[in-house]
């Protein structure tokens, strides 16, 4: 969405962007490293840090400063209140119990897919394997590259075409196994695939180990929403058996959610 520069609040902005700058691999930062993160003058840095821990959003110690429990009100509220994760969470229990997966929904938030709603059931698999799974990616809030997961090409190839050339041409993607595709024009050929069949399967491209599977899911208009996805052990599910055997629950846990989208 643009803005005019006259209705832009410089101080809102470098203040999202110190907020922004905290994350799992940067958990406490000071002013200095603040600073190189969000892209501002030190002293500038010093004065956001100090009034966000006024107002109770971070919490702090002998010059460094993270994250206080009070910033998942933000995310509390969208859970809550936001369509899709609403929604799409009782389709997920219901894909759970029928399946005994795990399952989660994503959408698309710039370069990641974001977990916005995930299964209460663990499944019941080889013992341990699919809460391994969970802590490795589906939490709630977890941040995955969209290049490299299948919610993320699913939620990817939904974007009108121009879209999706812009969002191609102006990123550089990070190898994160052997098997990541980080070639641009490699990708747009996946995409375009996934586009055709709907679906993305993607295997040892984001953590060795990891497989998944992600269909869309769509509104009422045809517009692509969110992305609801399987993680599974390759030790447990080859690509072809995942997709024989979770493919058809997950499309009709698609379909029944387009009615209420």
């Amino acid at each position: 969405m643009g803005i005019a520069k006259i209705d832009l609040i410089e101080g809102v902005v470098k203040g999202m962007a110190v907020l922004e700058c905290f994350d799992t691999s940067r958990q406490r930062l000071n002013a200095t490293l603040t600073a190189q993160r969000a892209g501002i003058t030190r002293a500038a840095a010093r004065r956001h840090l100090l009034t966000l821990a006024h107002l109770g959003y971070l919490e702090s110690a002998d010059g460094y400063y993270w994250l206080s429990s009070k910033v998942l009100r933000f995310s509390g509220s969208y859970l809550a209140s936001a369509r899709v994760p609403r929604a799409v969470q009782p389709v997920l229990d219901q894909l759970a119990a029928q399946t005994q997966e795990a399952f989660a929904a994503a959408v698309l938030d710039g370069d990641e897919a974001v977990i916005v709603s995930r299964s209460g059931n663990e499944g019941s698999g080889t013992p341990g394997s699919t809460r391994r799974l969970l802590a490795h990616g589906l939490h709630l809030g977890a941040r995955l590259p969209a290049h490299a997961t299948s919610s993320g090409r699913v939620l990817l190839a939904g974007l009108p075409r121009t879209e999706l050339s812009a969002w191609l041409k102006e990123r550089q993607f990070r190898r994160l196994t052997p098997q990541t595709v980080t070639s641009n024009s490699a990708l747009r050929a996946i995409l375009n695939e996934v586009r055709k069949q709907d679906y993305s399967l993607v295997y040892e491209e984001h953590e060795t180990g990891v497989g998944a599977l992600a269909v869309p899911v769509r509104d009422a208009q045809g517009n692509v929403v969110a992305a609801l996805n399987v993680v599974v052990s390759p030790q447990r599910y080859g690509p072809e058996a995942l997709l024989r055997t979770m493919f058809g629950p997950m499309c009709d846990a698609a379909a029944m959610l387009r009615s209420v989208l």
